[in-house]
């Protein structure tokens, strides 16, 4: 996924911005309003964190601008204004998430994949890799349009690992996926749903590569 962070402290989104990538990320940083207007205006993005204090143009004013272009890129507020009004605020102002200061790593990064996976429902767009086609709306997989049969752990699993096409996914994320607060599971509950949605799509077009010590990579079979 390619995300900007708005963020005018230079340690605090030099940190964000490397441990996003080492989730698999591409990660842009503005340290204020003005270069991440002209930085969205000129790329794409998946997902903005923004900062509402930042020293040029205040968050809240930076969300209305981008809002004001009919621009429906998906951004969470990463803030350390905590009031219900801040939050009622942001929310009104367009925001699809809002998150206070301090915050956990893991929940922002759960925050921004159900911000986009939101954002690709609303557009009706659906994610094809290979042969494999994802839709969001319907909550299904097809492969070369007949629908696949698979658990709701399982379509979790694939979820992830399309809308990540590319990016290395870990053991613990996809734990921590389809364990749903479930301490039960145990360690190889991810290898057992990797290894049922391997067998599943494996006429796909697409692989499911296991990269020992860092998760998995789903790629069209094929590519390095």
């Amino acid at each position: 996924m390619h995300l900007l962070v708005v963020e005018d402290d230079a340690p605090i989104a030099e940190s964000l911005k490397r441990a996003l990538q080492r989730s698999g990320n591409v990660v842009d940083v503005s340290h204020d309003g003005g270069s991440a207007l002209s930085a969205v205006g000129s790329s794409d993005y998946d997902c903005v964190v923004l900062d509402l204090g930042l020293p040029d143009i205040d968050g809240t004013q930076v969300l209305r601008q981008l809002r004001s272009t009919e621009r429906h890129t998906p951004v969470v507020i990463l803030s350390a204004r905590d009031e219900t009004a801040d939050r009622v605020l942001g929310l009104d102002l367009g925001a699809d998430d809002y998150i206070a200061k301090p915050f956990e790593l893991d929940e922002l990064e759960a925050r921004i994949r159900a911000v986009i996976r939101r954002a690709i429902a609303r557009r009706g767009d659906d994610v094809v890799i290979g042969d494999l086609r994802m839709s969001l709306r319907e909550r299904r997989i097809y492969i070369r349009g007949d629908a696949v049969d698979l658990s709701p752990r399982e379509f979790a699993v694939l979820e992830c690992l399309l809308l990540r096409h590319g990016c290395v996914v870990s053991k613990r994320q996809l734990l921590e996926l389809i364990g749903g607060g479930d301490t039960d599971l145990s360690e190889n509950a991810a290898e057992l749903y990797v290894h049922r949605v391997r067998r599943k799509i494996e006429h796909s077009g697409c692989v499911i590569r296991t990269l020992r010590g860092f998760g998995y990579l789903l790629q069209v079979d094929g590519d390095d």
